[in-house]
């Protein structure tokens, strides 16, 4: 089986890259060859490194501004690498549009809610303060729109009514280390493509597990 050369972009602990490491045995359609980082001190760059996976950084504070060359400079770590796919994993960078589309199709992202409801950031707190009763994470490709790019898989968890934003955060995390992974080696194996704006999964066996619904134990036990 080939298996598509993979770059993983971080900005901090890196914890949905270690969940796809994780899963990125032999049989995986995604090899990861490099995790970059565009901080130095990032704690994600000594878990791929320890798994042997190759690191690069890229300082975006060195650039001061200067996007195109902070992205050229990727660009260069990623060729190096022979990299085929991108996923950002925790990346606190806004991609230009140049740069999005040049990785067009090959780009995906997490996004911790339910897509559209909450892009940006604080999302967590944000869903506390609307009152949702569902939450979760969304896994999408990445267009030039911030969180506007082609929805692939979802997982819902509940709100529950003690929650705070750190439960909430952690419930919604449990739910992308096993969402990104799946998603992911969809993408990696050609399973995906976009008609009329809209990911569609072309692997029937697959589309299922497009929607991941997984309730923490308590909940469960209140509806039984």
């Amino acid at each position: 089986m080939k298996r598509a050369r993979l770059a993983l972009l971080i900005s901090g602990r890196g914890s949905n890259m270690a969940a796809i490491l994780a899963a990125a045995r032999p049989d995986y359609p995604a090899e990861p060859v490099l995790v970059l980082s565009n901080r130095g001190d990032a704690a994600g760059l000594g878990i791929a490194a320890a798994r042997g996976v190759p690191i690069a950084v890229v300082e975006s504070r060195a650039f001061k501004g200067d996007r195109a060359g902070f992205e050229a400079a990727m660009e260069a770590a990623l060729a190096k690498h022979g990299v085929e796919i991108i996923a950002l994993a925790g990346f606190m960078r806004v991609l230009t549009p140049e740069f999005v589309h040049r990785w067009e199709g090959r780009l995906i992202n997490i996004h911790p809610s339910l897509l559209p409801a909450f892009p940006g950031l604080d999302t967590h707190a944000r869903a506390l303060a609307a009152g949702v009763r569902l939450h979760g994470c969304t896994v999408h490709l990445v267009t030039a729109g911030v969180d506007e790019g082609p929805i692939i898989a979802q997982a819902a968890v509940p709100v529950l009514p003690d929650d705070t934003e750190a439960s909430l955060a952690a419930r919604v995390l449990a739910a992308e280390h096993r969402l990104y992974p799946a998603a992911l080696s969809w993408l990696a194996a050609g399973q995906i493509k976009v008609e009329a704006g809209r990911a569609v999964i072309t692997a029937a066996e697959y589309a299922p597990e497009s929607l991941l619904n997984p309730l923490p134990r308590a909940a469960l036990l209140s509806t039984q």
